[in-house]
């Protein structure tokens, strides 16, 4: 029988920095439910990436001396590499720089200007250059952007407007005709009760104040704003066509089971994205959810409050899989999550080292200690084991019920109650005591077996949330019965085979004190070693030095040392080789087609025997190196 198919995204994370751990949250989130999804047999398409055109790329571009696509190359790669790090098991990383995604967005301008949506008049308002959104005089607070409570700047400008408008109605009785379209419900009020109920204003979709972004093929100074851009993103990663010739992936998985985003983005998910679809004439998604934030301590994370952790910092610090359980766990179903350092060690301690790790641990060691790790079901029943067995065999069944309303916190509550259900069991049937008496070897391999069993279940349903836990589970004890319909029945781990006879810590013990000074130094701001000056030298001394801009023509490591490269400059009046100590912080390919400055009348030196004209200028910090570049004066310019 063909599977079922299932179809999540999360939203595209802009590529305007490293993301965060509240920013990491959503893929997490995401992954646990298509996770949970494949267990239990659908066919699932996860779809996630980046968001990479804009003003504020254009603008952080320039800043660094680098093209925006140099930047967004850069920082995509860093928010891939952070869902990677979290064991994220998505099936598509789209970017929207994607050849095919950007010939989509222009046709997809073109269809819906060609029939009238979209049309070209004047805008005037304020403009928030972080969030990229315009704002009427109303919709300021106390004269700041709504959303990010930045200032913002009146921008009058040419721009094609979408008539969302023309579509009002419709969408209203689509959503009232469809109660589990937006979730949670108090999302759901917010969007009608705001935003549809006072009436929606036609929204721009086109700048022409910058140039980063996807050119209207028919009208070049214009480029597609953000919206039309990232959302279409859905559809495109699948291979929908405007003209009708879809790829395979879209005529299989649209549309969309849940969009996962952010409560901040709700209106753009909720409001735009249905009401351009219907312009399309394309089936709208099932459902949107829009998550809470994941807060630490006083609120939202941010440089200035020093309180930002990133993900692969915090997993350096506490494991991958406890940072997806704190992330997970702590997340109430439509109310903001806090979290503290004390509360994240708190959770390691309790729940993963003591609930978790040293119940299997030693339901382990007395398996070994006793029978040499032999499982055997001697089925020697008494009352005390009922509640036991009662609760690991209802399992599965509360976890689907609390996944399939996206309650991921309360499913994971639901196997740390088995988990600690078997801690009191031990101590009920006290396993040591029965050792004592040959007579009742049977009873004490019976208690180990619903040991062992209901461990079993809990770790077939940990794969969703903590997976590599969940594997060292179910190596451990030696099992082949690892899917999630296995564990719909208590008694199917193997009788009279044995465990691994290799034990695994799951979860150490954290030090509550070497931790928060750990967090401590992950989180504070990183302080600038001042090196001494050197003595003062004349203006005379210093004229001596000949600065001029060269072009990098090629380079590549030297034979004899991992740390130099060697590099051939063009400064206009001849090619140098010029060999410098930056590798590894520089890559050989990354130098090519830099302009860089070079001290020209530097005496040659050989270099592990590899004469050197020259040199060229670097910044660094620490470990940091960042080669100095120019980018717009020609090869040769002097630099004074």
């Amino acid at each position: 029988m063909e599977k079922k198919s299932y179809y999540i995204t999360t939203a595209i994370a802009y590529t305007s920095g490293k993301p965060h751990i509240g920013n990491v949250y959503e893929i997490v989130l995401a992954d646990s439910i298509a996770r949970f999804k494949r267990a239990q047999g659908f066919d699932v398409f996860f779809q996630t990436g980046t968001d990479e055109h804009g003003q504020k790329n254009e603008l952080k571009a320039l800043e660094r001396g680098l093209s925006p696509q140099q930047f967004v190359d850069e920082i995509a790669g860093v928010i891939r590499s952070s869902y990677d790090s979290i064991n994220t098991s998505y099936d598509k990383f789209i970017r929207t720089t994607d050849d095919y995604h950007q010939l989509q967005v222009q046709k997809i301008f073109k269809k819906l200007f060609d029939q009238g949506d979209i049309y070209k008049s004047i805008y005037e308002g304020w403009y928030c250059t972080p969030c990229e959104s315009f704002y009427t005089d109303g919709q300021l607070d106390h004269g700041k952007c709504p959303d990010c409570g930045r200032e913002v700047h009146r921008e009058k400008e040419e721009s094609y407007f979408f008539r969302l408008s023309k579509y009002q109605d419709r969408l209203m009785k689509y959503i009232q005709d469809n109660p589990h379209f937006i979730q949670p419900e108090s999302r759901k009020n917010e969007m009608i009760n705001n935003f549809l109920k006072p009436g929606l204003n036609d929204l721009a979709v086109s700048r022409t104040s910058f140039k980063w972004g996807i050119p209207v093929d028919f009208d070049p100074k214009h480029v597609v704003y953000v919206w039309i851009d990232a959302l279409s993103n859905y559809i495109t990663g699948l291979g929908y066509d405007v003209d009708g010739n879809h790829g395979d992936l879209y005529k299989k998985y649209w549309p969309a089971d849940v969009h996962l985003i952010g409560k901040d983005i709700l209106r753009f998910h909720t409001l735009y994205w249905p009401i351009m679809l219907m312009a399309l004439d394309v089936e709208l998604p099932k459902q949107v959810f829009g998550h809470p934030w994941l807060l630490v301590g006083e609120g939202k994370m941010s440089k200035s409050k020093g309180n930002v952790i990133y993900a692969d910092d915090l997993i350096k610090l506490l494991g991958v899989d406890a940072v997806r359980y704190i992330m997970l766990h702590e997340m109430p179903f439509a109310q903001d999550g806090t979290v503290t350092m004390e509360l994240m060690i708190e959770r390691v301690n309790s729940d993963l080292a003591n609930i978790m790790g040293n119940l299997v641990n030693r339901t382990w060691a007395m398996s070994q200690k006793y029978f040499s790790g032999v499982v055997e079901n001697t089925e020697v029943r008494e009352s005390q084991d009922d509640e036991l067995i009662e609760l690991a065999s209802a399992l599965i069944g509360k976890v689907e019920e609390a996944m399939e309303g996206l309650h991921v916190a309360d499913a994971i509550d639901e196997i740390i109650t088995v988990l600690r259900r078997c801690n009191k069991y031990i101590d009920e049937t006290t396993p040591w005591g029965l050792a004592k008496d040959e007579a009742n070897l049977p009873r004490l391999k019976s208690v180990l077996y619903h040991l062992l069993e209901s461990i079993r279940i809990c770790g077939v349903a940990l794969g969703s949330f903590i997976p590599e836990t969940s594997e060292k589970i179910l190596n451990l004890l030696n099992t082949s019965e690892r899917s999630l319909d296995s564990a719909r029945s208590f008694g199917l781990l193997e009788s009279n085979h044995s465990l691994s006879k290799d034990n695994v810590i799951l979860f150490g013990r954290l030090d509550v004190k070497e931790t928060l000074t750990a967090f401590e130094e992950l989180t504070q701001p990183k302080k600038i070693e001042v090196t001494p000056g050197k003595p003062e030298i004349s203006f005379d001394e210093f004229g001596k030095v000949e600065l001029k801009v060269g072009v990098v023509l090629s380079c590549e490591k030297h034979p004899e040392a991992d740390k130099l490269l060697v590099s051939q400059i063009d400064t206009g009046d001849k090619v140098r080789q010029i060999v410098s100590g930056i590798s590894p912080q520089v890559k050989p390919e990354d130098m090519v087609g830099k302009k860089v400055i070079v001290v020209t009348n530097l005496k040659p030196a050989v270099i592990r025997k590899v004469t050197s004209e020259g040199m060229i200028l670097v910044a660094e910090e620490g470990k940091s190196l960042e080669v100095v570049s120019i980018q717009h004066l020609p090869k040769g310019s002097i630099v004074r």
